[in-house]
C-alpha cells in the first residue's frame, strides 16, 4: 500500500514537471509577415506603370483583393486552431495557475514536493490506522472466555484471525502462556513496542513537513522581496505598480507554504491522537489479559 502511494505521488510530480516544461517551452505563434509586392508585380488597384486602367485591370485587381482576403483569413483560422488549447493538458495550460505558479520563483518547485510528500502521507497513514482498528471488547471477551474454558489455542486462533495492533500484543501473550508473568509482560512490551512503532511510521516527516513548509515560504518571499528591491534600483522612475507588483509576486511563496504546512499540521494531530487511543486500548487489554492468565492458573 505504502509504495503504491508513493508511486502514484511521484506519477503526479512528474506530470506537474512535464506541464511546467511544456509551458516553459512552448513559443508564442508569430505574426505573419507583411505581404510584399515583388518587382514588377501589379498593386491591386493600380494599374501598370505608363498604361491607364481599364475593366480588365479593374477586374483583375478586384480578384487580387478577393485573393487576398481569403489567404488572411485561413490564416487567421490557423492561427486561432494553433492557439487554441486542445485536452486536459492544454485546458490546465490556460488556465493561469501555470503562469501564476511560475511567477512564484523557483522555490515553488520546493514547496511542489512538500506538498505532493504531505498528501502521500496523509493517505497512507490514514487507510493504515483505519484498518487497524478492531472492536476490542469484543476481542477480549473471546480471548478471556477461551481461557476460562481452558483452551489457549483457541485464544491465539481468535487473535490470529483479527488484524490491528490490540490483537498482535494480545498473541504475543499467549504465546507465553504457562511460562510466568514477567515472561509475559515481556512479550507484551516487545510487541508492543514494534506496533507502536509501525503505527507511527511517517509520522516524524509529516511534522517535518509542516515545519519547513512556511520556512520555505518564507524564504522565497524575501528571495522575491530582494529580486523587487533590485528591480526598482534599476528602474529610473519608481512607480506604485512597480512596487506592488513586486512584492505581490514575493509573497505567493509564503500564501503557498502555509496552504500546504495547516492541513499537514492538522492531520498529524489528528492521527496522534488516534494512536494515543490505540495506546490507552493496548495497554488495558494486556492488564485484561494477564489478570485472566494468573486467574485461570495460566501465566
Amino acid at each position: 500500500m505504502s509504495r503504491s502511494l508513493f508511486a502514484v505521488s511521484m506519477a503526479l510530480l512528474a506530470l506537474l514537471l512535464a506541464g511546467s516544461m511544456t509551458l516553459a517551452l512552448a513559443q508564442t505563434p508569430g505574426q505573419a509577415a507583411p505581404a510584399q509586392t515583388a518587382p514588377g508585380q501589379i498593386t491591386p488597384g493600380q494599374a501598370a506603370p505608363g498604361q491607364p486602367a481599364t475593366g480588365d485591370t479593374a477586374k483583375a485587381d478586384t480578384a487580387a483583393v478577393d485573393s487576398l482576403a481569403a489567404a488572411a483569413k485561413d490564416t487567421t483560422v490557423q492561427a486561432a486552431q494553433v492557439e487554441e488549447p486542445r485536452g486536459f493538458m492544454g485546458g490546465f495550460l490556460s488556465s493561469g495557475f501555470v503562469e501564476w505558479w511560475s511567477k512564484g520563483g523557483r522555490f515553488m518547485w520546493w514547496l511542489l514536493f512538500l506538498s505532493v510528500l504531505g498528501v502521500t502521507l496523509i493517505i497512507e497513514r490514514t487507510i493504515t490506522l483505519v484498518r487497524a482498528k478492531s472492536d476490542v471488547r469484543r476481542l477480549m471477551n473471546s480471548v478471556v472466555g477461551a481461557i476460562r474454558k481452558g483452551s489457549v489455542d483457541d485464544a491465539l486462533e481468535i487473535c490470529s484471525k483479527t488484524r490491528g495492533p490490540v490483537p498482535q500484543i494480545i498473541y504475543a501473550g499467549l504465546k507465553q502462556a504457562g511460562k510466568g508473568t514477567e515472561h509475559i509482560q515481556r512479550a507484551i512490551e516487545t510487541a508492543g513496542i514494534v506496533e507502536m512503532a509501525f503505527l507511527e511510521r511517517g509520522l516524524i516527516i509529516m511534522a517535518t513537513v509542516a515545519n519547513l513548509a512556511p520556512l520555505v515560504g518564507f524564504l522565497g518571499t524575501v528571495s522575491g522581496m530582494i529580486a523587487a528591491f533590485e528591480a526598482i534600483a534599476q528602474a529610473e522612475q519608481v512607480s506604485a505598480k512597480l512596487v506592488a507588483a513586486g512584492i505581490s509576486e514575493a509573497l505567493i511563496t509564503t500564501m503557498v507554504g502555509l496552504v500546504i504546512a495547516i492541513p499537514v499540521q492538522l492531520a498529524h494531530n489528528l492521527l496522534v491522537q488516534q494512536i494515543d487511543r490505540f495506546v490507552v486500548e493496548m495497554e488495558d487489554s494486556a492488564a485484561e489479559l494477564v489478570d485472566a492468565l494468573v486467574v485461570t492458573g495460566k501465566a
